[in-house]
């Protein structure tokens, strides 16, 4: 008869949530085990910016950010709204520092404030426009030995050795000719001269989490089970959820959980039937930049035991170019001046520089004409491009020919002719740069007020006078790049209440079934409060499901 392994905790995910869940089990002395579908571990979180968004922290309190717990609540009840009961705001943010603290003593991981990081409505009550968003400081990947070579790599290729920062990005967009791009880039090259005198492997963003996490858990000899795909939950005859099965080397296996399972798997960006479903058309799984193993098995697993689902129609959105080898997440590119988004009518519809979750809403709500604006359309000129990073391409230097062809990118020598090769509007076009050319030059932007805000200012230029954000385009050749509603995952998922417990229908607890991260609903509702409030909540509730399994909480 083959043995059933048997954990106290098992955790389905090998992400921040799930590698979180597994260090907090160890923690308290509990045996746990993580459950990989993928070849590699680390998921989305490795593939992504690595931020955390946890008010009230001790790296925040050093760093000097003034915050109280009353301001932290008012502003995430501000954010999500009436989307989000009380009790599960309240969880996070009373949680969220002793995870981190507990993360910063058993792991490797360094966090740093990112300086000026706003809040994404910094105006709003209870906002902080210094930021709350940390990041993790570069870590020696050496230091993970072996398991280096089964992280999940980054979302966008990065030159061996070659280590930048949240903090550099910011800078690094600007161009070489800006002092703090100088600055920056120099920082870059001396890690790049470490590594190589020293032989680091220095990395940076979500490896530097990730890396972090699993050298923690190494420490605390938690397995972590790679190529092991989730196939369905045990669940007894009481409806007490008691293990899990998986493929293992191709055969089924059931892994018994003594004290709780933790769905911590990611969303359903790569289900297309999912998206289909439960989300406005038009939706594609090649828009996202979510982990390719993100097909909503937990979410599934979870459904079939009975939970509930919530948020299923919303996503960690951003305005994305289709490229050739992959969807491009704009992030400053929108925010710099001398640029417009618009729709097919050749008319802006949002403030460009606007947090990207809310810029895609805007796409989706088609001025509430129930027609999305997709594809929308970034314009910008010559000067633009011989100023500003562009998708990781130095200024001035020609956009790859693929880029064209492919129809991501029109360049040409008029609004006009740019128009007609786009299939925009070209008076409406014409008559909406026209506008915007008037509003760079008095610094104002009457109809979306682009600049106004901390964040805007953020991805700016601070050379940009009177407004960081705002400059006319005038200068040919003019460029148009296609805008897609992409994601960084989905962010609806199994309902859970303030303990990370998993919810039926009728608000009952499914017992023994906890959910964390991008497989549960998420404690931001259909907005997004900042940088990191995608991986600090996923720990957070990470956490607080193995404390209310182990019963510490």
């Amino acid at each position: 008869m083959t043995t059933e392994p048997e954990f106290d905790i098992v955790v389905v995910g090998s992400g921040a949530a799930g590698m979180t869940a597994a260090l907090t089990a160890a923690h308290l002395g509990r045996s746990a085990v993580v459950l990989e579908k993928a070849d590699r571990y680390g998921g989305s979180t490795a593939r992504s910016g690595g931020g955390i968004w946890i008010p009230g922290n001790a790296v925040l309190n050093r760093a000097g950010i003034r915050d109280t717990p009353a301001l932290a609540a008012s502003y995430l009840a501000f954010v999500t709204g009436p989307d989000v009961p009380a009790a599960s705001r309240d969880a996070f943010l009373e949680n969220g520092p002793a995870m981190l603290d507990l993360v910063l003593a058993r792991t490797p991981v360094r966090m740093a404030w990112v300086p000026g990081y706003a809040d994404y409505y910094p105006e709003a009550p209870g906002g902080v426009a210094a930021g709350r968003s940390l990041e993790p400081v570069p870590l020696n990947g050496r230091r993970l030995g072996p398991d280096l070579a089964a992280l999940n790599p980054p979302y966008l290729p990065i030159p061996d050795g070659v280590a930048v920062t949240q903090a550099d990005y910011r800078w690094l967009t600007l161009g070489p000719r800006h002092p703090r791009a100088m600055l920056a880039g120099a920082k870059v090259a001396g890690r790049l001269a470490r590594r190589r005198i020293l032989g680091h492997r220095m990395l940076t963003l979500g490896q530097a989490l990730v890396a972090g996490l699993r050298a923690g858990l190494a420490s605390a000899n938690v397995p972590v089970w790679l190529s092991t795909p989730l196939t369905s939950l045990v669940v007894a005859d009481d409806g007490r959820v008691s293990g899990v099965r998986v493929l293992r080397d191709g055969s089924p296996v059931v892994v018994r959980a003594r004290l709780g399972v933790v769905l911590a798997c990611g969303g359903f960006e790569r289900n297309a039937s999912m998206r289909a479903q439960y989300q406005q058309q038009p939706i594609g799984t090649s828009w996202t930049t979510g982990a390719v193993e993100n097909t909503g098995d937990g979410i599934l697993a979870g459904q079939s035991a009975g939970a509930a689902v919530g948020l299923m129609d919303d996503a960690w959105w951003g305005p994305s170019i289709p490229l050739p080898g992959g969807p491009y997440f704009c992030l400053a590119e929108r925010s710099l001046p001398g640029c417009v988004l618009v729709n097919g009518a050749g008319q802006r519809f949002v403030n460009e520089s606007a947090p990207y979750v809310d810029a895609v809403h805007a796409m989706y709500d088609g001025g509430g004409s129930g027609e999305p604006y997709v594809p929308a359309w970034l314009v910008f000129d010559q000067r633009y491009r011989d100023t500003y990073v562009f998708a990781g391409r130095p200024p001035g230097r020609a956009l790859p020919k693929r880029w064209y062809a492919g129809e991501a990118v029109f360049r040409s020598d008029s609004l006009g002719s740019l128009a007609e090769a786009t299939g925009i509007d070209g008076a409406g076009l014409a008559k909406t740069v026209a506008r915007f050319n008037e509003f760079a030059a008095s610094g104002r932007d009457p109809d979306f007020q682009r600049g106004d805000s901390a964040y805007d200012r953020y991805y700016g230029d601070p050379r940009c006078r009177p407004n960081p954000n705002l400059a006319p385009l005038a200068k040919a050749p003019y460029y148009a790049v296609k805008i897609v509603p992409g994601d960084l995952g989905t962010k609806g998922g199994l309902r859970t209440d303030e303990r990370a417990r998993v919810l039926r229908p009728d608000e009952s607890v499914i017992s023994g079934l906890y959910a964390a991260g991008n497989a549960s609903a998420s404690v931001m509702g259909h907005s997004y409060a900042g940088a990191g409030a995608t991986i600090g909540p996923a720990m957070t509730f990470g956490y607080i499901a193995v404390r209310d399994a182990a019963g510490a909480s």
